[in-house]
Formats: C-alpha cells, sequence, structure tokens
C-alpha cells in the first residue's frame, strides 16, 4: 500500500521524502519493524518512540510517522510530522487493515466493573444462535472458536486492527470488545466504527 493511502485521514503538518513510498507494514514497536514499514512514534509514560526511530529505520522502516521532525535524517526515508501520532496511529491503521470494523457489527463494553463478563456472554450466546463472532477481551481473544491470547483488556491500535480483520476474514459478522477507560483515553480505539455501546454502571 502508498503512504499516500494511508495518511488519507490524518493532517500533516509536513512532509518530508516520497509519499508513493510503498508500505508493507505498520508498527509502534521498533523491535517489530521490518523491511518497508512504516514506523510510528509514540511518546509513552515510559519511554519515546523518538528514541527509536534510528534502530526501525536500521531494520528496514521506509517512512516515520512523528511529532518531532528529526534534524538528521535520511534521504531515503520519508518523515510524516503530526501534531499528535496518538490521534493518527489508529486512522492509519485502520486504512492498512481494510477498515474491518466497517464490515463488522462492533459492540464495545465498557464500565469499571463486568465489562469481560457482558463481552463473553455476548459472544457466547450469538454464537449459540449461529453466528460467526469475535471476542476482545481482558481473558482471552477469540476469532470465531480461535483462540488468541490477550496481554491487555484493549491491544493496541495497529493489533486491534490485524485482529478485527482476522475477524472478516473468518466470515465474523458481529464482535464484542471490551474498553477500559485507560485505552478509550489513550484514544486505541481511533478509527473504529461501532454499532453499539454498553455502559456497565
Amino acid at each position: 500500500m502508498k503512504l499516500q493511502e494511508l495518511l488519507k485521514n490524518i493532517k500533516p503538518i509536513q512532509i518530508i521524502g516520497d509519499v508513493e513510498t510503498e508500505i508493507t507494514g505498520v508498527n509502534i514497536d521498533s523491535r517489530k519493524i521490518k523491511d518497508g514499514h512504516l514506523f510510528i512514534a509514540m511518546k509513552g509514560t515510559q519511554t519515546d518512540g523518538h528514541s527509536y526511530i534510528g534502530t526501525a529505520i536500521g531494520l528496514g522502516a521506509k517512512a516515520v510517522l512523528l511529532e518531532d521532525m528529526p534534524e538528521d535524517r535520511q534521504k531515503d526515508v520519508t518523515y510524516v510530522q503530526v501534531a499528535s501520532t496518538e490521534d493518527a496511529v489508529g486512522k492509519v491503521a485502520t486504512i492498512f487493515h481494510g477498515d474491518p470494523s466497517r464490515h463488522l457489527i462492533l459492540v464495545g463494553v465498557t464500565g469499571t466493573n463486568g465489562k469481560t463478563t457482558i463481552a463473553t456472554l455476548l459472544y457466547n450466546m450469538f454464537r449459540k444462535f449461529g453466528y460467526k463472532c469475535g471476542l476482545l477481551s481482558t481473558v482471552c481473544n477469540y476469532i470465531d472458536g480461535e483462540v488468541i491470547p490477550a496481554d491487555h483488556t484493549t491491544p493496541d491500535p495497529i493489533e486491534l486492527n490485524e485482529l478485527l480483520s482476522k475477524m472478516v476474514e473468518a466470515g465474523c459478522e458481529y464482535a464484542f470488545m471490551e474498553c477500559s477507560s485507560h485505552a478509550i483515553h489513550q484514544k486505541r480505539i481511533g478509527g473504529l466504527k461501532f454499532a453499539g455501546g454498553i455502559f456497565t454502571n
């Protein structure tokens, strides 16, 4: 996919480099970068992804989405500056993975208590009705019965869209997802299209 296509839903401050660059993957973890990837430099509470731009480029990143434009830049790498990579990452991930939530009836469950129980009950109930479903929860993720281990209540936007894309490929009609307040605040669900939402309190 061309970099320009990935940027269509965001408003860059400036772009230095070739927007026709072919992008083969998107990642916020520099350790997972492969040749042709777009590296998104996120500013977290513990670490700043901008510190790993050099590492990502060394592993093959062909483009970098960032907030702070570096003075030293590689000629064969495209740099895209935005006001907030936190705002942009979900929109970019959604496009890269084919906007999967648009092809599902996606229901988010949020609240202090009961998120896992309600999301899991809905998943099991709809499967009993004969529907193919997906589940994203603290305990485990499911793609129509296939178990996918869960590390967080709500995965990061890239992992989240990848999981939803796999649900679409598996023929799922419904997806039920826990949405923690922390994940909502961090905009991990940015770019997703929800058909419904449930508040447990």
